[in-house]
């Protein structure tokens, strides 16, 4: 007889849990978590997969060429990028397509404003060719040097 009480408090908790609203509030995002818990400030960050997953490198510089191993970020990061972050305190991050210092190949930025886009999938170079996966190089930028080219 002592278990009916408590099958019946179960009964009751699960009942009421079935009529109580489901509330609308979300989870962090991968990418908010590496923003507020990880990410350190004046930093750059790329990562492999999307939602800010796969840690590919940081940097608080330039660097005009992922893939020739001078720099924070190394041939394993070049054209792997699928997810970006910026916590700079000042600039704008400009991610290029091509390489070296003529700064080619089509750019889209990422503002600080912005925080991160956590896929490029559906973003675009200032050339028109997709984003993800396609990065080669980085460089601080001041807001205006982005136009209208900015990764969502």
């Amino acid at each position: 007889m002592r278990k009916l009480p408590t099958v019946l408090t179960v009964m009751a908790l699960a009942a009421l849990g079935t009529t109580l609203p489901v509330s609308t509030a979300h989870a962090a995002t991968p990418c908010d978590s590496a923003w507020n818990g990880g990410a350190t400030s004046r930093f750059m960050y790329a990562y492999d997969a999307t939602n800010c997953t796969g840690f590919l490198g940081k940097d608080d510089g330039w660097d005009s060429n992922w893939a020739d191993g001078i720099g924070n970020y190394q041939a394993a990061a070049s054209n792997k990028a699928s997810s970006i972050l910026n916590k700079g305190t000042t600039l704008e991050v400009q991610f290029f397509n091509g390489t070296g210092t003529g700064w080619t190949g089509g750019y889209i930025c990422l503002s600080r404003n912005e925080g991160f886009a956590s896929s490029l999938a559906d973003d675009k170079f200032s050339s028109g060719t997709t984003a993800n996966n396609a990065i080669s190089s980085h460089r601080w930028v001041v807001y205006t040097a982005c136009g209208n080219n900015w990764a969502e």
